[in-house]
Parts: structure tokens; sequence; C-alpha cells
């Protein structure tokens, strides 16, 4: 679950995330009394629980109910099955001035031949990419491409087998195909973080992309989340020997994705948890993290990847102090498909580059990540969450 962000603050600077006229613009009548009604459904706890085993039983007995998850909450939060099937998506948020990040959601699988499948997949994208504005960015998870174990077991500096080698350089292939392609088709590729016991790991293999394909033009970022208590130093770290090695620094900075585990496993492990202790200490290091970034613009590309309102109006404030372009080509602000559409449309009307995570993929694949979003809108605090009020302002505004 991520760490949740705060309610809106009072405007300043004249940018106001409450102009939901521009933030549902691109949304149909029909779509917006849709997605109140998924998002009262959401904010009923007992709902999210029992949602999730209730589906899964359903569709390995083989009810019909594939058809009602994607006319809904598949429908809400993803842009398709295919890459081809998102273009209604990406279209819709390009006329928002909103770019897409394609990002396939297949999760859970161990096995060599996937990986290959889902290394093709990512090269896919970057080709979708090529010569269209509207996909500025493009993204993949490092476990869909390298067997989490077998991270786990580097990360934890053990010696790796014969085989386990082999199977480490095989994976390191992957990456640098992906990373590769990127670079030769002039695409910007983000690596996603995963969980902190096999991140350094990860943190060396994006290091040493940025060092093979970032020294013209930032292509390779990797991701930073902030509720470590260690990865501020960690972008300073990477970020210095980036500048002192002469290639661009890339990064994407988030909160971060697996609190609850991370705590746990620190706990059954007997080590200190790596999560900040308190969210403050999270909101902090983030906007540091931001600060960080702006001062170092002329050799640091950055993706803001964050829902809270206060971050996205530090960043503008410091793009303003810093008398960086709203639109500087290094700067981006991300948010999700189907969430805080008052950040991204605002942000976008005022000239700032924007792009939304769009996930995509077969409708009993990508589940998973869809359980996640309805589990994170629950833990919102008040009655209804942020984005069900702005949904209903809407509805009022249009009187439907």
């Amino acid at each position: 679950m991520l760490i949740h962000e705060t309610d809106t603050p009072s405007p300043k600077g004249g940018l106001s995330f409450e102009n939901t006229e521009i933030a549902f613009r691109h949304t149909s009548n029909a779509a917006l009394r849709r997605a109140y009604w998924l998002f009262k459904m959401i904010n009923i706890n007992f709902f999210v629980r029992i949602g999730p085993p209730i589906t899964n039983f359903a569709l390995k007995i083989r009810l019909p109910i594939k058809g009602i998850i994607r006319a809904t909450i598949f429908k809400h939060f993803c842009g398709g099955e295919t890459i081809n099937g998102c273009a209604e998506a990406i279209k819709n948020l390009h006329e928002g001035k909103v770019g897409t990040i394609l990002d396939y959601s297949v999760e859970g699988e161990d096995d060599e031949q996937v990986f290959d499948e889902t290394r093709d997949e990512i090269i896919r994208i970057i080709h979708r990419a090529v010569g269209d504005p509207a996909i500025p960015l493009t993204v993949f998870k490092p476990t869909g491409v390298v067997r989490f174990g077998l991270l786990e077991k580097l990360d934890a500096g053990q010696t790796l087998t014969e085989a386990e080698q082999n199977e480490f350089s095989i994976a390191k292939g992957r990456f640098n195909d992906i990373c590769k392609t990127a670079f030769d088709l002039d695409i910007r590729v983000m690596i996603d973080a995963e969980e902190s016991w096999i991140q350094d790991t990860i943190d060396t293999l994006a290091l040493d992309m940025m060092r093979d394909y970032n020294k013209t033009r930032p292509i390779v970022y990797n991701t930073y989340q902030l509720y470590r208590h260690d990865k501020l130093e960690s972008l300073r770290k990477h970020a210095t020997t980036a500048i002192d090695e002469g290639f661009y620094f890339g990064a994407k900075l988030v909160r971060g994705a697996y609190m609850e585990k991370e705590r746990k496993r620190a706990a059954d492990n007997g080590y200190p948890s790596p999560i900040q202790t308190t969210k403050q200490g999270t909101d902090d290091d983030y906007n540091s993290a931001m600060e960080f970034c702006i001062a170092n613009i002329k050799h640091v590309a950055f993706v803001a990847g964050t829902h809270n309102e206060d971050s996205c109006r530090f960043l503008v404030e410091l793009l303003n102090t810093h008398k960086v372009d709203h639109n500087h080509p290094n700067v981006y602000f991300s948010q999700l498909l189907g969430m805080s559409d008052n950040l991204s449309f605002n942000l976008a009307d005022a000239n700032y580059n924007v792009a939304k995570y769009v996930p995509y993929g077969p409708v009993e694949a990508v589940l998973p990540y869809l359980f996640r979003r309805a589990e994170e809108n629950t833990a919102i605090s008040g009655q209804m969450s942020r984005e069900l009020g702005l949904i209903a302002k809407e509805k009022k505004r249009r009187g439907i």
C-alpha cells in the first residue's frame, strides 16, 4: 500500500487543483457517473476486503464475471488489454495535454520464457512511442524480466552457482536490450523500484545502464522510494556519481509501494525497518529530493510521481524560484490513470509536463494491480475519498 497523502492546501500562485471542469473535461457524463459509483463501492472497506478472494474464486470456477470487471474497475484504471487497445485512452489523455506511460501490468511470473516475452512487450511499447508526443516516457518492472529470488541472493551477497551466474548474465542482457532500444529510438525509459532486499542490485543495474546510454541525453531513469529513510542519500550519491563521470542522471521520485511488507519482514527477521518512522519524514525527504533535482537540472532529469497536492505545488514553486521553464524536458509530473485527475489536467492546462501511468494487460492478469488501487483509495481519511469528493463536485456542477 502507498503512504497516503494529504488533502488540498490553499491555492497559491493562481494554480488551483479545485477546478473540476478542467479535471474532468475529458470525461463524459456516463463515465463520470460510472466513476462515482465505482469510488462509492471502493470506499466500502468490506467490499474491498472480500472482493479479491471472491473475484479470484469466481474466475477459477469460470463464473462469467470478467465482463463485469472489464466494464467497471478495469475500464476506470486500465487502458486496455493490449497496446493497440489503449489507443482511446492515449488519445483522450493527449487531448487534455497529458502524456501516457504504457505500463504492462502482468505480475507474478518466474519463468525464463515469460521474462523474454515481457522484454519483447516492453520493446514493442518503446517502438509504439517513437514519433508520438502522446507517449513521452516508457517503463518496466525489473522482476518482469529477472527472477526475484536471484535478485534476493545477489543483494544478500551470496555466491551464485554457475547456472545462476548464467541466468543473471541473461537477465542483464534483457535490461540491456530494453535500454539500448530506448537509446537507439530516443525514448526515455524508467526502471521501477521494488522491495528493499532486492533494490541494491537493481540500483547497480540502473546506474550501469545510465553509464552506457545517458552520455548525451537522459534516456534511463532509476526509481527512488522516499518512504525509505536511506533513499534520499542514495539519490544524491548516484547523481553525484553520474555528474562526476559525465553522464546524465535520470530519476523517478515516488513515496513507495511496499510499506506493510517492508515493516513485517524487518520485524520477522530482526532488523531495523527501512521505512521512515513518520509520514512527515517521507514528505520532507520527497520535497528535498525534488529540491536536489531542480538544483542540478542541467545534469538531472526526473519524474515526480505523486498524488500529493502539497508536493505538486512545492515543485511548481521550485520551478518558479529557480526560473526553470514550466515545460522543461527534464521535469515531469506523473499520476496513475483513474486517479488525481484534478492534479494531472490542471497542471497540464498550466503547461507543465504531465504523464499518466496507463496499465494494460489481460483482465485476469492485472487483477493484483486493480485490487491494490482499490485498497489504496480506502486508506484516505474521511467518509469519502478525495477522488469521490471531486467527482461529486463535478456531477453537481454539470447538474447530473
